[in-house]
């Protein structure tokens, strides 16, 4: 079974990922670290040097890549990997796929990308915590097509991984 995590950049994917690999005995893949594994270089310099349209091309490479050679995984996508090159459908064509949307209020989201901007290429530019909002609610309202088209939604404010790891395994196993 391969099990896939999507949200928006801050929803807790990767904390999410590993607790839930490890729960399941599954291994643990973090498409944005493989991403930067094949390539060599941060996705901050992959933005740089060669743009999120290089990027973002690349990054449905490797997830098909990924998709086709692992079996008993959680992967968690980048923030944007679903919205871009068909990669939503992709993820449906697999019958022993499960995606999961971790789903985390704006304000959440806010909080914590703020402390964290300048590692992030897409919000880094930003200078004013309240410009972030508005940067992110725009975001929240383009990717909602795709986060809802997951198998399972679940909230993720005022929980920890552990909590969210147990509520995806009720909702899927």
């Amino acid at each position: 079974m391969i099990l896939v995590l999507l949200g928006y950049m801050g929803s807790g994917k990767s904390l999410v990922g590993r607790k839930l690999a490890e729960d399941k005995k599954f291994e643990y893949l973090d498409l944005d670290n493989y991403v930067e594994i094949q390539e060599k270089k941060t996705i901050s310099q992959i933005f740089n040097d060669k743009g999120e349209i290089y990027f973002r091309k690349k990054e449905s490479e490797y997830l098909k890549e990924v998709l086709e050679s692992k079996i008993d995984v959680v992967i968690s996508l980048g923030g944007g990997t679903p919205c871009f090159a068909g990669n939503m459908d992709l993820l449906k064509t697999y019958s022993d796929l499960k995606s999961i949307y971790l789903n985390t209020s704006l304000d959440v989201l806010t909080e914590r990308l703020f402390v964290e901007k300048d590692k992030r290429p897409l919000i880094a530019h930003i200078k004013e915590e309240e410009d972030l909002k508005d940067f992110i609610r725009k975001h929240l309202f383009e990717r909602s097509y795709y986060y809802n088209q997951a198998d399972v939604r679940v909230t993720t404010d005022n929980k920890g991984a552990s909590e969210i790891s147990v509520e995806i395994c009720e909702n899927l196993f």
